[in-house]
């Protein structure tokens, strides 16, 4: 039996991760994707200006547009087909009408993948985070941690990054700061071993959520997908469901190669939804929507800066006003 643990209200609820809504939420992130902005609704703006008609130009410059912004070319397809059916028919002819019909395309494609986090009715809530090296996992799940306290609830962190011992030094600096325990062994143990000790533990305590920091491993590598097929299996045996949510955290940075990355994760391990780490750095914050768009996976959270609260709850229709509106 499950409980959501977002629910589709829109009035906040105290009892989720996304209900502390500290004051400058919504300008935080306007200004952690200004570069997306400028790289995306800007220059469609851009080409826009000073158009008379829709034609064969205007519609070129357009796709070429979002492809460069990495929405990604079956959405950019989509949108451009969707607008040369409605000129064909008559139903618009006005240049300015086109930034508004984007808008709702690329929210509908949000929107679409869209499906509740949930908390299992029996804690612990186990929570993988997987991913490549170097996208953030220990940061994100410090942040998490941070968030789902200031939720009410409790937490418990698993460092099953056993290879760097800097990623359990990092995950033990988070613990302090959250004031929540790490489960750690030295460096070079089995990580399926600290997952089934900090399960136990978990349970022991009456944890609400259990939030594994797993190591970082190229989606290439066949023999580690397979260590973290383990880590699953594990998991299940001391919880049945468990893991309960598989979150892969991506660097928007990346661009296209994170939608390589999220595929093979997905086949692998069993993904259920994506965070999206540095999104401040980049103007190619369309891969939002090329990756729900090919993998029709949800979002959960975005990062946008350094500290703990510009880890931001994913709002569809949040996220879309924030670049296109004023």
């Amino acid at each position: 039996m499950i409980q959501s643990l977002f629910g589709s209200s829109p009035q906040p609820d105290p009892e989720t991760p996304s209900a502390p809504q500290p004051a400058g939420l919504l300008e935080r992130l306007k200004l952690g994707i200004q570069k997306t902005r400028a790289g995306l609704v800007d220059k469609v703006g851009d080409v826009l200006l000073g158009r008379k008609e829709i034609d064969a130009d205007l519609l070129e410059e357009l796709e070429y547009t979002l492809i460069t912004a990495d929405v990604g070319v079956r959405t950019s397809t989509e949108i451009l087909e969707s607008i040369r059916q409605r000129v064909d028919r008559n139903q618009i002819n006005d240049p300015s009408e086109l930034r508004g019909l984007i808008r709702e395309h690329l929210l509908t494609v949000l929107e679409a993948s869209e499906t509740p986090f949930k908390l299992a009715a029996e804690p612990p809530t186990v929570v993988f985070l997987v991913g490549v090296n170097g996208s953030g996992k220990t940061t994100t799940t410090g942040k998490l941690a941070s968030r789902f306290k200031s939720s009410g609830k409790s937490v418990l962190l698993c460092a099953a990054d056993t290879f760097r011992a800097a990623a359990i030094e990092q995950l033990q600096i988070w613990g302090e700061r959250t004031a929540t325990d790490v489960i750690r062994q030295a460096q070079g143990a089995d990580p399926s071993a600290v997952i089934f000790d900090a399960i136990q533990a978990a349970k022991a305590r009456k944890i609400d959520v259990l939030l594994v920091d797993t190591a970082g491993r190229l989606h290439t590598k066949d023999n580690l997908m397979a260590e973290l097929e383990k880590m699953r299996r594990i998991a299940s045996r001391v919880i049945p469901g468990a893991p309960h949510e598989v979150w892969l955290v991506l660097d928007a940075t990346t661009g296209q190669n994170g939608l390589e990355q999220a595929r093979k994760f997905t086949e692998s391990a069993g993904v259920t939804g994506l965070i999206l780490t540095k999104l401040d750095g980049t103007a190619k914050g369309g891969i939002v929507v090329a990756i729900t768009r090919e993998l029709n996976l949800p979002i959960r959270f975005i990062g946008v800066g350094e500290q703990a609260e510009d880890l931001l709850p994913f709002e569809p229709d949040r996220f879309i006003a924030s670049l296109f509106e004023p």
